[in-house]
């Protein structure tokens, strides 16, 4: 069902929508929007998502890729957070191999550091036991040299290790939504809601503007489930209280070889006390994340900063000294920007660290809006959503706790090693024959060092919605992350291989390339230097 998801399909789709009054409309195509349409579609909903820019444009595809419980939190108090969150992220691990896979982390302790080994290690047993399961265990000095060779070694006592995993956050996004039109759910990106409909004191349905085709519709409905993360309040009514305290973090991507781990690293950084880690993910190193509050224009995507670089790199010279990792061996960087709530009246002068991770539905008739939240809660999430909308419609709803993801059907590819069809059935899922199609035609060759087959571009732009370059280099694939300098060397390759596929002229790729460029300098090269 989903081989048709394609520009030409949008165009025919368009025109429609304002036909009928959908029971939801869902606006945002980040991980909660996409959560709560793939909850509301398998009942049966008649539903429709519509996404201003990309699918996983913002926060959903520029986070620390951790599916994990938030140790930290039960520290904070937050037991039932972190109870929801290892449930959460063991059904993951379950649901999709492949796409969420298990990771160790390390914890290394030094003398007179804070927290030592005894006080981490309760710490862990109260996180093993929320998740129903023992995973953590102490190494001394000797054993952890042996496990990471490299780690810094005055004073080192040993590490604590634990399990929790990491994923491809846009190709998560993905998938859900995958699984919603596979259930009969409509999905758009590219269409901006410019007004919410109010009718005797209700909500009743959005305008939207087509930014594609710079056309505008009305659409009504039932009920409206606001998903936009840190715009969540620019929908609300002018008098709502303002509670959001954007907070930005940012990460850097070091090519695997530079600063090669083989399991993450987590330790405080020594100018803040703050958690950093060091990961490994997709054959290359991630050093993140920052926590700052976010004062740009929301409109315009975030950007690593000068302080924050330093930040990081100074992260890397504490914990792999003989290292030496410099701004040059710097593959890329992202920035996300956290939907946090505030304190009371939107009180934002605490530390960005000590706010709460926990999300809050903001209800109006006829509208839910979900703030805050976190990845791995994202099903838990959409359950809450979808339980107020219900009662709005004067339906009844109950979590039956049914599979996210469909069994991904059987089928065998010749030539693939077992790790390429773990990594291929946990991205694509029920679209995997369709990509059996294309690595029959395409072969099996990756993309330089990369994992990604260059069939995975073809099938993006075959039916995964592709409107712009970065949508394919940054989304689809993450292709522009994990080559140097955004994958510039393999443009022409990718002309021949995806400009037919996306029925582009010649005048439009060199366009989406020139665009590309700009966009991959702005938003995931280094800062400017400061005069």
């Amino acid at each position: 069902m989903t081989a048709d998801w394609n520009a030409q399909w949008r165009e025919q789709i368009m025109p429609t929508l304002a036909d009928q009054t959908w029971d939801l409309i869902v606006i945002g195509g980040g991980i909660s929007g996409a959560g709560i349409l793939r909850e509301a579609a398998r009942r049966g909903w008649r539903c429709l998502l519509l996404e201003q820019r990309d699918f996983a444009w913002g926060t959903s595809s520029r986070s620390s890729k951790m599916v994990h419980g938030g140790l930290r939190y039960i520290a904070k108090g937050q037991w039932r957070l972190t109870r929801d969150s290892v449930r959460e992220r063991q059904r993951l691990l379950d649901e999709a191999p492949g796409l969420v896979e298990p990771m160790s982390f390390m914890m290394p302790h030094y003398r007179g550091g804070f927290p030592g080994p005894r006080l981490l290690g309760g710490l862990l047993s109260v996180y093993d036991a929320l998740a129903g399961r023992r995973s953590h265990r102490f190494h001394d000095a000797q054993q952890l040299r042996f496990l990471a060779p490299g780690v810094k070694e005055d004073d080192l006592l040993g590490g604590s290790c634990f399990v929790d995993a990491l994923t491809d956050d846009a190709r998560l996004v993905m998938r859900v939504l995958s699984e919603a039109r596979a259930d009969g759910a409509v999905v758009l990106n590219g269409v901006r809601v410019t007004h919410v409909r109010r009718d005797d004191g209700r909500v009743s349905g959005v305008d939207v503007e087509d930014c594609e085709a710079a056309s505008s519709l009305q659409l009504r409905c039932g009920v409206l489930a606001v998903a936009t993360g840190a715009w969540a309040e620019r929908l609300r009514p002018t008098e709502a209280p303002r509670q959001l305290r954007p907070l930005r973090g940012s990460h850097l991507l070091l090519p695997g070889w530079r600063l090669p781990v083989a399991q993450a690293f987590t330790f405080l950084h020594a100018s803040d006390r703050r958690p950093v880690f060091v990961f490994p993910w997709e054959g290359a190193t991630v050093v993140g994340t920052t926590d700052l509050d976010h004062r740009e224009n929301l409109d315009h995507s975030a950007s690593i900063s000068g302080e924050e670089l330093d930040y990081l790199l100074a992260a890397c010279a504490q914990q792999f000294p003989g290292a030496e990792v410099t701004a040059d061996d710097v593959l890329s960087t992202w920035s996300g920007v956290r939907p946090v709530v505030g304190g009371a009246a939107g009180d934002h002068r605490g530390k960005p660290s000590n706010e709460t991770r926990e999300h809050v539905l903001w209800e109006e008739p006829g509208c839910v809006t979900l703030a805050g939240g976190k990845l791995t809660t994202f099903r838990p999430q959409a359950i809450e959503v979808l339980k107020a909308c219900a009662a709005m419609l004067g339906r009844s709803f109950i979590d039956d706790g049914a599979p996210v993801f469909a069994a991904v059907p059987p089928h065998a590819v010749d030539g693939l090693s077992t790790n390429q069809w773990r990594r291929l059935a946990g991205r694509h899922g029920r679209d995997l024959p369709r990509l059996a199609q294309l690595l029959a035609e395409l072969g099996h060759e990756t993309v330089g060092a990369t994992a990604t087959l260059w069939a995975e571009l073809a099938f993006a732009c075959e039916a995964e919605m592709v409107l712009h370059l970065d949508d394919l280099l940054l989304r689809r694939t993450r292709l522009g992350l994990l080559l140097a300098r955004g994958g510039e060397d393999y443009f022409p390759a990718m002309r021949t291989l995806c400009q037919p596929r996306l029925d582009w002229s010649d005048a439009r790729w060199d366009e989406e390339i020139q665009r590309y460029r700009a966009l991959w300098l702005r938003d995931h090269g280094l800062p400017e230097a400061t005069p």
